[in-house]
Parts: C-alpha cells; sequence; structure tokens
C-alpha cells in the first residue's frame, strides 16, 4: 500500500448468486482527502461501504484500512474510524444526550465529547428529546454526532446529506472540510447526487453497475472556453472554487469573470459512465449580468 494510503482495495467483489453487486473494484483513498463515491442507486455504494467496514465478507479481493487488512470483526482498526450506514439509527426511548453517552462508553471517547458532539451538529436544543421524536434531518445529524464522538482519524459515511435541509448540508458540508483541513481526518463518501460531490470532494470515483468507471481530482478552470468535462478528467466545480455559483453575484467579479464561471456549470457526462440512456442533464448558466436561464441538455 503507497505511502499515505488510508483506504485502498484491489479487486473488491460481492456476488450474491448470478448479480455482480460489486465487480472488481480497486480504490485509493490517501490521508486528509475527501473522497466522493458517486453513482444512481443500486450501483454497488452501500455494498462497498459494508466491505469496507468488514460488515460483509467479499466474494474476492481485499480491504485495507489505516495500514490492517479489514476482516469481518476487525475491532482494532474501527476504534479509529467512524461510520453511518444507509440508515440513521438510534435508541428511539432514549434522549438524545443519553444516545451519544452510550456511543461515548463503546468507543472510550472523553465525557466532554458528548457536549462537543451536540454543539458541532447543533443538537443542543434537542438534547433532552427522545430520538424517536426527532425530524428525519435530526436523526441523520445525531448518527453523524455518534460517528464523528471519538473524533475518528476516518470517516466512512453513506449519503451523509440524506432528510437534511439546505442550511443542514451546507452546515455538513462545512464540518467536513474543515476535519479534513485542520484535523487531517480522511473522509470517504457516497452520493448518488452530483452537485453534493462537486461541492466537497477533493477527488471523485464514479461507480456504475459495480464498477469504478472513473477516476478524478475535483479540479475546475474559469478560463473562458473551458467547460469541465467528464469525457476525459471528470472536472467539477468546487465550493473553494471562484467558479461557484456564490460568486456569481459579488461585485468584486468583472462581467467577464461572471460570465466565465457560469460556463464552470456545463456538466458532460457520458452515458457509459452513469449507465444513463438518453443522458439528459439539466444545467444552470447565468448572463454576464447574473441572471439564471435554466435548461436541458443532452449529453453523449
Amino acid at each position: 500500500m503507497p505511502a499515505g494510503t488510508v483506504i485502498a482495495t484491489h479487486g473488491l467483489a460481492k456476488h450474491y448468486g448470478d448479480v455482480r453487486a460489486v465487480d472488481g473494484i480497486d480504490l485509493d483513498v490517501r490521508r486528509g482527502e475527501i473522497y466522493g463515491f458517486l453513482g444512481r442507486n443500486g450501483s454497488g455504494k452501500t455494498t462497498t461501504i459494508r466491505m469496507l467496514l468488514g460488515l460483509i465478507r467479499p466474494s474476492s479481493g481485499d480491504v485495507t484500512m489505516l495500514g490492517t487488512r479489514m476482516r469481518p470483526g476487525e475491532q482494532k482498526v474501527l476504534a479509529h474510524v467512524g461510520s453511518l450506514v444507509e440508515t440513521a439509527t438510534a435508541y428511539p426511548n432514549l434522549i438524545v444526550r443519553e444516545n451519544l453517552d452510550i456511543q461515548r462508553r463503546l468507543t472510550g471517547a472523553p465525557r466532554g465529547a458528548v457536549a462537543e458532539a451536540m454543539t458541532l451538529l447543533r443538537l443542543d436544543e434537542y438534547a433532552d428529546r427522545r430520538a424517536g421524536r426527532l425530524s428525519l434531518g435530526n436523526k441523520q445529524r445525531l448518527a453523524l454526532a455518534r460517528a464523528l464522538l471519538h473524533r475518528p482519524d476516518v470517516l466512512v459515511l453513506d449519503e451523509p446529506a440524506n432528510a437534511l435541509d439546505p442550511a443542514g448540508i451546507v452546515e455538513v458540508r462545512g464540518l467536513l472540510r474543515r476535519l479534513a483541513d485542520e484535523r487531517g481526518v480522511t473522509v470517504f463518501m457516497s452520493s448518488h447526487i452530483l452537485a453534493e460531490v462537486a461541492h466537497l470532494a477533493d477527488r471523485i470515483g464514479i461507480v456504475h453497475a459495480g464498477k469504478l468507471s472513473s477516476k478524478s481530482s475535483a479540479t475546475t478552470s474559469c478560463e473562458p472556453g473551458l467547460v469541465p468535462s467528464w469525457r476525459s478528467s471528470c472536472r467539477m466545480p468546487t465550493e473553494r472554487s471562484r467558479c461557484w455559483p456564490s460568486a456569481w453575484g459579488s461585485s468584486t467579479l468583472s462581467a467577464r469573470r461572471r460570465a466565465a464561471c457560469a460556463c464552470s456549470m456545463v456538466w458532460i457526462a457520458p452515458r457509459r459512465s452513469l449507465g444513463l440512456s438518453s443522458a439528459a442533464v439539466s444545467i444552470s448558466c447565468a448572463s454576464a449580468s447574473s441572471r439564471r436561464i435554466s435548461r436541458r441538455t443532452s449529453c453523449g
């Protein structure tokens, strides 16, 4: 495993009878980066995550995390990993604080970790509410708080934005970015939402029908006429780029710059990568005056 690699897989596969849920995936996730695992529903994202965490045994191939080969029941490595898999779960009859305190005792985290996690996920006002009475979005926040409670070195998150409102998505996005940049936490996150991955990921892997069809860095360019495309390098705008829509209305940007940034919102995705039959993709463009125009285009 190369130096700096935190998660690595080689030929990872999972078969259920004749169904190849995951078919020979090779991953290389580096320390301190956010890796976006992008794919449509049913493409094999959750099955891959379950194998990464040792929850199910691969049909073939292997997983190495933090230098240790993962097997079902591996506890030593999981002490340094926080995870959220598929559905946010909690003890419904216990209040939020009690749910987190149970997780604290299981992971050996210090007593102050509960208050810290509630503050990070803005759960303080719900601390004494039963988990079963939380909204779906706050249940997701609670699940994320449990994953972060023991200050893990690695976060493995399956659709972390599920059920969150737009403000919550922005908050969680900022939190994950800070964890990666300030604490060196490695984040492996799956999603079927293109914009979510584009905002956050340092590198992206596109999975379709159980196979990793494309891997690339999430970069962009503001030069006029250069439109990010998945045809070759899977380049995507990120929140840290000056090309993101929040910059369109900025008085510090020239009209030419706003027009150039608008171009970066055109997405071109090949059918073979995303498994789309018609490959119709919604895009948004902006004129030099920042007036937004929505239209649809076909990609091939």
